[in-house]
Parts: C-alpha cells; structure tokens; sequence
C-alpha cells in the first residue's frame, strides 16, 4: 500500500520493546491516527527530534490490512515547541493542549478547523503569557466539538442574562440566571461572558497583545473544563496542574 500523508501534529508518544515508539498524531488528513514507530529510538534519519509531543510535522504511514495500528513511516518537522525556550508553565500549557485534543477528538474523523486552531494556539504558546492561548482553545474547541451550551440565556427558563448574573454548576448543563441556579453553583462574571463574546468575533493573533493575568477569564476557563470532564466522565491531569500555577 502506498504511503500516505500528512501535516499532523504529535500528540502522545509511549514507548513500545527496546526501541519501538507508539505514536498519536492529530493528523489534518485523517484526524486522529495511532501508529506504530519502529525503531524509533535509534533511528535519527526517519524521526530525529520529530516525535516530540506537540511538534507540528509531516507525517507519512501506511494502514495494513486487520491491524489496528498504523506503520509509521518517517516524519519531518515543521515547526516545534522545543524551538523557544521551555519553562513550567509552558510545559503544562502544551500538555493540556495535547490532552484535550486527545480525549475530544474521535480517531479516523478529520476536523480541518480544529487542526487550524491547535496550530494557530501552539504558535501563540512560542512566548509570552499562556492564559489568552489557552483560554481561547478551551472556549472554540469546546464549541468546535459541539459541546458548549448557549451563553446568553439561561438553561431552564431562556431568560436573557445580558446584565444579569450567571451561574454553572458541574452537574447541568448551560448557564443559569439566579433565580434558577443550583445549590454549590459557581458565577460566571460578566466580565468572562464578555471575553467569550470577543473570542468568538475575532482572530487568535488580534488578541495576543492584551494583558493577560492568570486570574483573567479563571472561571471561564474553570467552566470549561467542568463541561469537558462531564462529557468524557473523567478528570483531566492538566488542569489540575494549571490551577497551581
């Protein structure tokens, strides 16, 4: 069978034998592809540094017949993470990136727009603060993924909340106004909803010199991640690492 390939982005990378690698590409072709490095650990000429979590590459594999696994071929980078310098939280930044993209996306299913904004988000992850990238990857592949609720009415009456207090609580859906918020809920400022609203009307990189604090749109970013572990049923490792930033 005849090679195919790639722009795909790595997402995770476990080690298989002596010097097998078990590779997961977020491919822009074929979305989410598992595959089998071999040799991986020794070979420099096919991989070298390529298969570094979050490096964006060209990745060539082919599928054999009643095997689950991909044979990855060889892979090219195009861009990495490993090109600026790496601290703390930048490190966790781009694994929460790797993480979501990994427990959202279904394998086999191209999702171009996803793949654009994974790419556009690690370009903003090079330098600088990393709360507006990750801020605006939570919020659009939340929604890109069909998973985020309406937030500018509420969930149980469909009342407004322009000018209104909102809450969210971890076990419903959706926003709620204050006469019908839950015992234990949490608020969603104003101020956040607005941010939301801005994230949705204008491109990554217009964004990129506002000032951003770590307490900056937290509880957005809080409500969010409650959304994705009630749908996927679990807790993700990285943003407990985030919140003690």
């Amino acid at each position: 069978m005849a090679l195919q390939q790639s722009e795909a982005i790595v997402l995770r990378t476990y080690p298989m034998r002596e010097a097998d690698l078990l590779v997961t590409l977020f491919t822009r072709a074929e979305g989410k592809v598992k595959g089998l490095a071999r040799s991986a650990k020794k070979s420099r000429r096919r991989f070298g540094g390529a298969l570094e979590p979050l490096t964006l590459v060209r990745a060539y594999w082919d599928d054999r017949e009643r095997q689950e696994l991909a044979r990855l071929d060889a892979c090219d980078i195009l861009e990495s993470p490993l090109s600026d310098e790496l601290d703390y939280p930048r490190v966790v930044a781009l694994e929460h990136v790797a993480e979501l993209l990994d427990e959202l996306l279904p394998d086999r299913e191209a999702n171009d727009a996803v793949f654009r904004l994974a790419v556009s988000v690690l370009r903003q992850l090079q330098g600088g603060s990393i709360w507006m990238p990750l801020s605006y990857f939570q919020l659009w592949l939340v929604r890109l993924v069909g998973f985020l609720p309406e937030m500018t009415t509420c969930s149980n009456c469909s009342r407004s909340l322009n000018g209104d207090r909102a809450f969210y609580h971890a076990l419903a859906d959706g926003l709620m106004c204050v006469r019908h918020k839950r015992l234990a809920s949490s608020e969603l400022t104003a101020e956040s909803r607005a941010v939301a609203l801005q994230m949705f009307r204008s491109p990554l990189e217009s964004l990129a010199d506002e000032p951003w604090s770590a307490a900056r749109g937290a509880d957005l970013r809080r409500y969010l991640v409650q959304i994705v572990e009630r749908h996927i049923e679990k807790k993700l490792v990285t943003a407990v690492m985030l919140n003690k930033l």
